[in-house]
């Protein structure tokens, strides 16, 4: 179709889509889906080939969130029945890390509840950074420890860090019937802070809390702007105990059309699928693949993931190849950019995430949880099967069926750091 090749040129030499086109590819039908796919494909496979960059998430401190984040388990007054504990020892972190490594993974996302960190929180994860670092040569460390306050990403970067993660989660229009006690404005504000530094920036969005399509479209384009390297794509993982337990509103079909549309607006960015995507995505993830170049591995913060050999499988099954620690994640164009300005593992200061022209500046950006978070924090203990979800029950239409309450995808996290199991890598 005309719209699809249109999308592809476009992709190919870093163009934006225009705002219609956006909307068009959201808008396609299921059977069109495997060409949105496929031309999605072509634009990934030209800047990351067919390689899958691993992250491990490391939640450094669980729980008792101030801020009201109305899709987070770790929310003020939420009900969620989430492990709950205060900060790791940079050892006990560090221990973590190195089971992520052992499973593959590149990067390292230390993640911390809270609004923002203090400057002794700064500190500590510092100290947190330098031993991972010490343990695993060349690994890359993102932190995301919420709201920064003036000269905290400087100091982060001075102890290794290499990039900076802080979500816009969804469009300006729609954000305070989200979040009240901070602002669109607010997390902005901290990208930039972190972009400045010299930290890669990596901020993103979290797609079924019931948004529209021009929302959707709009917080994609806003975070080009912000030109973040990392793009992490959530999908809501709908936990009881908070506002948005009732929000089932994703099909795997509605995902990779999101997936898609994030791809052509910003081609050259490395595109998370992130959390939610076993919860939504389903038995269609290694599909997704061909669009997104970058998983999470294993668990998530508050939610359990696939298992860490699964995501392996999954994706030599699927054709595709993990990314080794000696491979630079991002095009040329956008990693020299970022070694210009003196940054970290791969932001840039001036080559938009899919401009033509590099002066224009663009990007965009990965999901943040309870003022910040790498991704989202999970669900609820597995209950048995409800009338909706029995399995003698028929079929039901995905127009039906999509918000309805599927709690049998969702698992609360109960090993890795803080307990005394083994983290699933």
């Amino acid at each position: 179709m005309d719209l699809l090749n249109t999308l592809v040129e476009k992709g190919l030499r870093r163009e934006l889509p225009t705002r219609e086109e956006a909307l068009a590819v959201l808008a396609t039908s299921d059977d069109e889906l495997l060409d949105v796919v496929a031309a999605a494909g072509k634009v990934r496979r030209q800047w990351f080939g067919r390689r899958v960059k691993l992250n491990y998430l490391v939640n450094l401190k669980s729980g008792l969130c101030p801020e009201d984040c109305s899709y987070c388990s770790q929310r003020l007054g939420s009900k969620a029945e989430i492990l709950k504990y205060t900060w790791l020892k940079p050892e006990e972190a560090s221990q973590a890390a190195a089971a992520g490594v052992a499973g593959g993974a590149k990067r390292v996302c230390l993640v911390a509840s809270g609004r923002g960190p203090t400057d002794r929180d700064v500190e500590r994860v510092g100290r947190t950074i330098e031993a991972i670092k010490e343990q695993n040569e060349g690994v890359e460390v993102c932190a995301c420890l919420g709201l920064l306050s003036d000269g905290q990403a400087e100091r982060l970067r001075e102890s290794g860090a290499d990039a900076y993660n802080h979500n816009l989660n969804t469009s300006e229009a729609t954000y305070g019937g989200i979040t009240k006690t901070h602002t669109y404005a607010d997390r902005v504000d901290t990208v930039q802070k972190a972009h400045a530094a010299g930290l890669s920036a990596c901020s993103g969005l979290i797609a079924g809390m019931g948004e529209t399509d021009e929302d959707l479209v709009d917080v994609v384009y806003a975070l080009r702007e912000l030109d973040s390297d990392s793009v992490p794509v959530n999908f809501l993982i709908p936990f009881e105990g908070t506002p948005l337990a009732k929000e089932w509103n994703l099909t795997p079909q509605r995902c990779l059309r999101i997936l898609a549309m994030v791809r052509f607006v910003c081609p050259d960015v490395e595109v998370r699928i992130a959390g939610g995507r076993e919860v939504h995505l389903r038995s269609m993830q290694p599909l997704a693949l061909n669009i997104a170049n970058s998983i999470f591995l294993g668990d998530y913060l508050t939610s359990e993931g696939q298992a860490g050999q699964a995501d392996l499988d999954m994706i030599a099954d699927a054709g595709f190849e993990v990314e080794g620690a000696g491979t630079t994640t991002l095009p040329k164009h956008r990693a020299d950019a970022l070694a210009a300005a003196g940054g970290g593992c791969g932001s840039s200061s001036s080559a938009g995430c899919g401009s033509h022209d590099a002066a224009e500046g663009a990007g965009c950006g990965s999901h943040a949880e309870a003022g910040g978070g790498c991704g989202p924090c999970g669900g609820h203990a597995v209950p048995a099967p409800t009338e909706a979800t029995e399995p003698a029950e028929p079929a039901v239409p995905a127009e039906a069926a999509a918000n309805q309450a599927r709690t049998d995808l969702v698992a609360v996290r109960r090993r890795g750091a803080g307990t005394d199991l083994a983290p699933n890598a």
